[in-house]
């Protein structure tokens, strides 16, 4: 069986994680912290990051979330994610990209870094210009999203694609962070409820970081 080493707030994980579930894929979660740096872990992946993705019996090694999703994309029929046209698929992964890495990098990463980093492992306070930031950021994306959602059914188009899990993976752990204001974001937040309440979805929501809780209405799929 395929074994997905990842940490709970690990939002490419997520992302994986929702994939493997809507697709039917069996894995078994260990848990990796790449701050550690074990050899063990680096022999799987050298760049040090999650996911990785292993199966020990067939020999097989997967890391970066795209390219994971990709492989099943191309290895498993069912609930196929990046789907559509060839214009609707280049879509697909144009916001795979924009939430991947420019939600990560605006918004996921400083909370992660402030939140979790400084306190689990460099025992700082948070930087609280940094998390103001973060939070200013998250709006503007959450703008975008809602514009989106006012145009079509799903972010990509007319079916649920892997843009809406490379979303809604990044929001749940900036949510789960407190970096998420909902204020004035209606649309947003009634399409991530119905993320929210998927079979897919909820084991995400009942896992829990170490002595970081999440607000209360994190795992409510009405909040």
């Amino acid at each position: 069986m395929w074994r997905l080493y990842q940490f709970p707030l690990c939002p490419f994980s997520r992302k994986v994680r929702l994939l493997l579930s809507e697709k039917g894929v069996g894995y078994e979660l260990w848990r990796e912290n790449p701050w550690e740096d074990t050899d063990e872990f680096a022999s799987l992946n050298p760049a040090g990051r999650t996911p990785v993705l292993h199966d020990p019996e067939k020999k097989i090694t997967l890391c970066d979330s795209r390219a994971i999703c990709e492989y099943f994309e191309e290895t498993v029929e069912q609930a196929p994610m990046i789907n559509g046209t060839v214009k609707g698929r280049a879509e697909i992964r144009r916001l795979v990209a924009l939430f991947d890495e420019n939600f990560f990098s605006d918004v996921t990463g400083p909370l992660l870094q402030e939140r979790m980093m400084k306190r689990l492992i460099t025992r700082q306070p948070p930087d609280s210009r940094r998390l103001r930031d973060a939070m200013k950021m998250a709006h503007g994306h959450l703008d975008y999203i809602d514009y989106l959602i006012d145009n079509r059914p799903w972010l990509a188009g007319s079916r649920m694609s892997l843009a809406d899990l490379a979303a809604a993976a990044q929001i749940s752990v900036a949510d789960y962070l407190g970096g998420i204001d909902w204020t004035g974001h209606e649309q947003t937040r009634g399409w991530y409820s119905i993320f929210k309440s998927r079979p897919s979805f909820r084991p995400l929501l009942s896992e829990r970081m170490e002595v970081i809780q999440p607000p209360s209405h994190y795992a409510d799929v009405d909040g």
